[in-house]
């Protein structure tokens, strides 16, 4: 194992200590653990030789070079999900540490600046990406009445934490100084460990739309109501569920469909399901793709439904446009692959990043890196010493690709 990996995995252990839960891991935005946590990420970073600031939505900033120059950003998020892994966003932001340090003594023709965002999960206020959303300029001041489960609001949280919620401005960079940013990020899926490769390049973040779906049928006693008579809610809805899965799986693109939830109403066990109510996720690379599917969902609901002599709506709870991660940058992410002698695969990340808020103040890529068994979220998610060596050697070349472009 390097040194570097040793290190890495070691702070990781230790931030992992820093929890809301007794057994488990568990840091949300503005809480005890995230200044604690906080605090920790800037001493490694004052020792990397950073500059570092807190900024006013309270990310953590370690700055290595003039702040004239142009501006390298690489991080990822120190917030969890409760009873988590410890390495999704941890690792992004402890490898950039390192990459700071390794080029401490190597000057370089740019600054690189290391971010530790402290929000990304939603979990405390339920809207994710916030942090890093401030930095792109696209904070929305109606989170400030967002309550938590004990009913205290984002603006008091962030009086409470020590931040003046009149300055989340100040917070946002000027496009014109930034060259990119760079995220790396465990994978949280199965796809690396499959191919028997350590890395992989993101191509693009995937846009999610969510919906709520219902189906209305008419409820019934389930022992008198014949069966050919039956205009049953449940039973319809599964049929759409199967047909969902169906368009999904049948795509070439990366298409993604999750029903999560389902309810059968009104739920009692001898009466014939007069409505069901059921979630809908769909994603994928382009939104393009993603939207066809839906349209294509939509119209299989609605044929199915008249079937069965029910109705159907569904109706619009989220939507995320999918960010694309910028060629200039992942040519040199490649650069750094074909350096150190990785194969390289490309894939889109079903999953949200801070890079997707990022997106829209500069360019941006991500490497992902292996996960045991693809798990993620979960207090078993894991990582080998030897990818997170192979990432970082990686990390370091690809900024050396970058340099060298950056003089010409």
């Amino acid at each position: 194992m390097s040194g570097v990996a040793d290190r890495v995995l070691a702070r990781c252990d230790e931030l992992a200590g820093l929890s809301s839960m007794a057994d488990g891991i568990c840091r949300v935005y503005l809480s005890e653990q995230h200044r604690v946590a906080n605090e920790l990420v800037a001493g490694w970073m004052r020792a990397a030789g950073l500059d570092v600031c807190f900024d006013a939505v309270g990310n953590v900033c370690g700055r290595l070079g003039n702040p004239a120059l142009p501006t390298l950003i690489v991080g990822s998020h120190l917030d969890t999900i409760p009873d988590a892994g410890r390495y999704d966003g941890i690792l992004g932001v402890l490898l950039g540490i390192e990459l700071a340090e390794r080029f401490r003594d190597e000057p370089l023709p740019f600054a690189l600046e290391v971010i530790g965002f402290g929000e990304e999960e939603g979990v405390r206020f339920g809207t994710t990406l916030m942090t890093s959303r401030a930095l792109a300029g696209t904070w929305d001041h109606q989170w400030f009445d967002l309550c938590d489960a004990d009913g205290v609001s984002l603006h008091d949280a962030m009086e409470r934490f020590g931040l003046n919620p009149a300055e989340t401005a100040s917070a946002a960079r000027d496009t014109g100084g930034l060259l990119g940013f760079l995220e790396v990020h465990i994978e949280q899926g199965p796809v690396l460990e499959a191919e028997g490769l350590p890395l992989a390049l993101v191509t693009s973040i995937a846009g999610a739309r969510r919906f709520e779906a219902r189906v209305q049928g008419m409820a019934g006693h389930a022992g008198t109501m014949p069966m050919a008579m039956r205009r049953d809610a449940l039973a319809a809805a599964s049929e759409i569920v199967l047909a969902i899965e169906a368009i999904a799986a049948s795509s070439k693109d990366g298409l993604v469909a999750t029903v999560g939830q389902i309810e059968a109403l009104p739920g009692g066990v001898n009466v014939v399901p007069g409505a069901a109510v059921f979630s809908l996720d769909v994603r994928a690379g382009e939104d393009h793709v993603r939207d066809v599917a839906i349209d294509e969902i939509r119209a299989r609901a609605d044929a199915i439904c008249e079937r069965r002599n029910v109705l159907f709506d569904m109706q619009q709870t989220h939507i995320a446009g999918s960010a694309a991660c910028d060629a200039g940058l992942l040519a040199h992410l490649a650069a750094g692959l074909e350096a150190n002698g990785v194969v390289q695969h490309r894939m889109a990340s079903g999953a949200g990043h801070d890079a997707m808020a990022m997106a829209e103040l500069c360019p941006v890529a991500m490497l992902f890196v292996r996960c045991a068994d693809g798990i993620s979220h979960h207090p078993e998610e894991s990582i080998s010493p030897a990818d997170v060596a192979v990432a970082f050697d990686v990390l370091c070349s690809s900024v050396r690709s970058c340099a060298e472009s950056f003089k010409e």
